[in-house]
């Protein structure tokens, strides 16, 4: 689901804390020969929300090539310290099976730094970080936003641990087209992609061992890529699947978050995503089962709102608040054809996973609520996958990724060490 207000209010402490003054401007060349790849994104200061260049725009017509193949790539400006970044554009595979771009970064520790000889070079693992809510505009894509390397939980001691880190935009927030929010086979596949992009930069001396690791819609995302990777891309070596707070029992969270300002938004980008990609397939489906006609006009201006920039989270406020009570024709959206079958394909759990879990969730999250995990864990229990549950008091739904970060890298070092991974399932 989401950091709602990540950058806006209490995460934004936890953001400047790890770094200040990330940008993903001012690139010092490209390594493409394509000239459309030396503008990308400009960079500019916290909270600001700059278009999303030249970069993010694929060749027409798209070349044909493999997933996880590199479109173009430029160096970031101001990677993490001790590391060596890249803006990325490199194929994918869209719903329909067609070849798309999607946009991302990749970042590797570069020389002398920690994380430069544990392990050796061709041989580090990846983390391929499924972001938290942006928002659904090409302008929310992580990527483009001036902070963005700041959204990625644990990123420097990733770094500095030797791993490699991938960072997929989704499908459609940058590059052209409607991003499928929530639609787990879409972020499944465009984060198993990032990670092919990292091995195909040589500079980052990635391996073919896989962590995937989300936050919110992100950890939705993890786990589909967890669920998908052996069918999809089986030249990788998935070692686990970590999610903090993660979009799980779809129905369920939205309908224990129908009256709140972030229940309005993340439902309604979501509502729109699925109406646009499933009513083709659902002659009888339609918006007005779910929204009512003063809820439908207010999506327009809120699918150009990015909910981690603080003024047009203020706005996503002003436009939600008087629709509490007035956005959704129905209070229990499980209770409505097709969208309750097609949130239930979309919510993680329905395949095994050949490789451990582990899920992260703060008690009293008030935006993924901790009973719509509790439920997904016994879920992913009950088709014998190997779950390390831990959950976490106090903190909120925009922190959890962060506060929950050491405990991961922690999990996944174990697992690298050849240690059996810890299994909650009763």
């Amino acid at each position: 689901m989401a950091p709602t207000h990540v950058l806006s209010r209490r995460f934004a402490p936890v953001v400047l804390a790890l770094a200040l003054v990330l940008t993903v401007a001012g690139c010092a060349g490209s390594d493409s020969s394509d000239s459309a790849g030396t503008t990308g994104a400009t960079g500019t200061v916290l909270g600001q929300n700059p278009a999303a260049g030249d970069f993010y725009q694929p060749p027409d017509p798209l070349p044909k090539g493999k997933p996880g193949e590199i479109i173009r790539s430029q160096p970031l400006a101001n990677p993490p310290a001790g590391s060596q970044g890249w803006l990325v554009l490199y194929h994918s595979t869209g719903l329909d099976g067609e070849d798309i771009a999607v946009s991302g970064m990749i970042f590797a520790p570069a020389a002398g730094s920690p994380g430069s000889t544990a392990p050796r070079a061709g041989d580090r693992p990846i983390v391929s970080w499924a972001h938290p809510t942006t928002g659904v505009a090409d302008t929310c894509a992580p990527s483009v936003l001036s902070d963005g390397p700041t959204l990625i939980a644990g990123l420097e001691a990733f770094l500095d641990a030797g791993y490699v880190v991938a960072a997929t935009d989704y499908e459609g927030l940058g590059t052209p087209g409607l991003h499928p929010y929530l639609i787990g086979v879409s972020e499944g596949r465009s984060t198993l992609d990032a990670a092919r992009a990292a091995r195909n930069l040589q500079e980052t001396g990635a391996g073919t061992q896989l962590f995937v690791w989300g936050h919110s819609q992100g950890g939705q995302g993890a786990l589909f890529a967890g669920q998908l990777a052996s069918t999809y891309a089986p030249e990788l070596e998935l070692k686990g699947a970590a999610a903090a707070a993660p979009a799980g029992e779809l129905a369920a969270v939205f309908d224990l978050d129908l009256n709140t300002v972030d229940g309005i938004a993340l439902g309604g980008w979501a509502m729109n995503a699925f109406y646009e990609i499933y009513k083709g397939s659902n002659p009888d489906m339609s918006l007005d089962q779910m929204l009512t006609a003063e809820g439908q006009a207010a999506l327009p201006q809120l699918e150009t709102l990015c909910d981690v920039i603080p003024d047009q989270y203020a706005q996503i406020t002003a436009i939600a608040t008087p629709l509490i009570g007035k956005f959704y024709a129905t209070t229990d959206p499980d209770s409505v054809p097709p969208w309750n079958t097609l949130l239930q394909e979309n919510s993680p759990g329905a395949t095994k996973t050949p490789a451990p879990i582990f899920i992260a969730q703060d008690t009293a999250d008030e935006v993924v609520p901790a009973s719509t995990t509790d439920t997904l864990v016994k879920d992913l229990c009950s088709i014998g996958n190997t779950v390390n549950y831990k959950t976490y008091q106090g903190l909120s739904h925009t922190v959890i990724g962060f506060e929950s970060a050491p405990d991961v890298l922690a999990w996944m070092q174990s697992i690298l060490a050849g240690q059996a991974a810890p299994n909650t399932c009763s």
